[in-house]
């Protein structure tokens, strides 16, 4: 009786996993992490699966061994890209936005922590796989992790057992010899949302909740005949999971149908959604967009102020365009030249270290606020405006999450820059007060027209040819909300224009997906400038 209560709940717990992976959340998957770095499924992602690993082994860690696949891609870009700043940092419990990140490799020695990496045979099952064997003078633990985009992970396995953790839960782990006779006075006594059993080359039950357990039970489980020890992971995604949780779609045409008798602006939709996801009020949705909304504005303008970090390629160049635009220099409108100058100010920003929002990954940083922040000053709209358009592009950020990926590793720049011009333009669209169907259309325009874009760094650095393709990623979006105001046909509904794009990534080949191994990452040019930077890292322009 015992082994089949224990095969029942395992069989249910999986079918929620598989679920609860459809249901991004767009402060978790789509606007966010708050982060510095070059890249967030390497700065922010890393550190997550890290601070999940200082957990694992309650804040005692001596020895770390981490093993990456050579055919993966943080084998060639786990240092230049910031895999090992965010591990480090978050071996030691920082935030991804600490101050003290670009020095973390000191701040991990100085912590009396040996740290050795080795590119080995480890399966490439997914580009971004971490595998981690933590240990100090009492025990050794296993973390198998990886990399799913935009700063977003999944834990899966622990100790060599396979499981499932997207880091948005509060998960006690029950290592026991007999896990079936605990199961009963757990679900008798705990409050959780889910209770998992893992078994393999040991056994622990898995409790999923929204809180930890609380300190009396917790004496008593430790107490226990077979318990051999308990550990408790902290949540590192801003949003929740819940038991039971629904939402009211999950699909562009979904919403459509939710839409028909409602009448609701695409902003409005998206507050839903959100409430729905993450358990909160309408007016918390719009507060924390809001505060997004600051903490990019203030990137802008220090990007704007010029920039200075030793280890990059591109000084900052946004004050020279601003120069020349303010001069009258430059072709094109205000719009468009302002576009431009606030996706450099972004960029530079994230390339320097600065304090930046992925939106939808750190690599794709600049497109989405650049455009919205771009128009919006030019037009002299409002902060409401602004939180409202960006609430708009989260929407349709969701819709791609869902259904295909943020992560270029995976799916090429595409993935990135063309997510982003795709929320971009719907955004646009919502500003200048088109309808929710003209939205659609134009994020639908926008990724049709960055199909198989791929992702090859120069001098495997996140700043060119990236910087291009996030002000061809805005301009793009113009272009788009344009046309769709203008009611031209998109021909291709916004659902199918994202499975292609699923459909597009897998095939694109793995030397072009962030690997440092294709397009423009093995011309001469961009060799010599990898070389240069790995010899002494210095800019190869001047900062302003």
């Amino acid at each position: 009786m015992g082994d089949t209560l224990v095969k029942i709940i395992c069989i249910l717990n999986n079918c929620f996993l598989q679920t609860m992976s459809t249901y991004p959340s767009i402060f978790n998957d789509v606007i966010g992490p708050v982060m510095r770095g070059p890249s967030s499924s390497h700065c922010a992602a890393s550190l997550r699966i890290a601070r999940l690993c200082r957990d694992l082994m309650e804040e005692n860690i001596k020895d770390i061994l981490i093993e990456f696949d050579p055919n993966g891609s943080l084998a060639t870009t786990h240092k230049s890209q910031g895999s090992d700043m965010g591990l480090f940092g978050g071996f030691l419990g920082w935030e991804a936005f600490d101050e003290r990140l670009p020095e973390s490799d000191k701040h991990i020695v100085t912590a009396g922590i040996n740290v050795t990496i080795n590119i080995t045979d480890i399966g490439n099952s997914h580009p971004n796989l971490y595998k981690i064997t933590l240990s100090n003078n009492k025990e050794t633990r296993k973390l198998t992790a990886i990399s799913t985009g935009g700063g977003m992970i999944e834990v899966t396995a622990i100790d060599d057992v396979p499981v499932s953790m997207a880091g948005d839960y509060f998960e006690t782990l029950i290592y026991c010899e007999k896990p079936a006779a605990i199961v009963p006075f757990l679900q008798a006594s705990v409050v959780y949302d889910e209770i998992v059993v893992h078994t393999g080359a040991v056994s622990f039950i898995e409790i999923k909740s929204q809180a930890f357990l609380e300190a009396a039970l917790y004496k008593e489980l430790q107490q226990m005949e077979g318990v051999l020890f308990i550990k408790q992971l902290n949540p590192v995604l801003p949003v929740m999971a819940r038991k039971n949780l629904q939402v009211p779609f999950i699909t562009c045409q979904e919403m459509l149908e939710y839409n028909k008798d409602k009448n609701k602006a695409l902003w409005e939709l998206a507050v839903d959604y959100e409430k729905a996801r993450g358990n909160i009020t309408a007016n918390e949705v719009l507060e924390k967009m809001r505060q997004v909304i600051h903490i990019m504005g203030k990137a802008i303008e220090s990007g704007l102020k010029g920039t200075r970090y030793t280890d990059r390629i591109l000084g900052a160049q946004s004050p020279q365009f601003k120069e020349r635009m303010d001069a009258g220099i430059l072709m094109g409108g205000d719009v468009n030249n302002r576009i431009i100058l606030y996706v450099s100010a972004m960029m530079e920003v994230k390339s320097s270290m600065g304090v930046i929002v992925a939106a939808p990954t750190a690599g794709s940083c600049g497109a989405l606020p650049g455009a919205l922040f771009g128009t919006a000053h030019s037009l002299g709209l409002s902060e409401e405006v602004l939180v409202k358009a960006m609430l708009s592009a989260g929407l349709i950020g969701v819709f791609i999450a869902a259904h295909a990926t943020f992560a270029a590793e995976v799916g090429g720049c595409m993935a990135e820059t063309g997510s982003g011009g795709g929320m971009a333009a719907a955004a646009l669209v919502e500003m200048k007060g088109g309808t929710v169907e003209q939205s659609i259309a134009a994020a639908s325009l926008a990724l049709q027209n960055s199909l198989g874009i791929i992702c090859d760094p120069i001098g495997n650095r996140v700043e060119a040819p990236c910087l291009g393709r996030n002000v061809m990623a805005a301009t793009n979006a113009v272009s788009c909300a344009n046309m769709a105001l203008a009611d031209y046909e998109k021909l291709v509904p916004l659902d199918e224009v994202i499975a292609t794009m699923k459909a597009v990534g897998d095939q694109i080949h793995h030397t072009l997906r962030c690997t440092n191994l294709g397009g423009l990452s093995v011309t001469p040019a961009a060799k010599k400038i990898e070389a240069m930077l790995e010899e002494q890292p210095q800019p190869f322009f001047k900062s302003c």
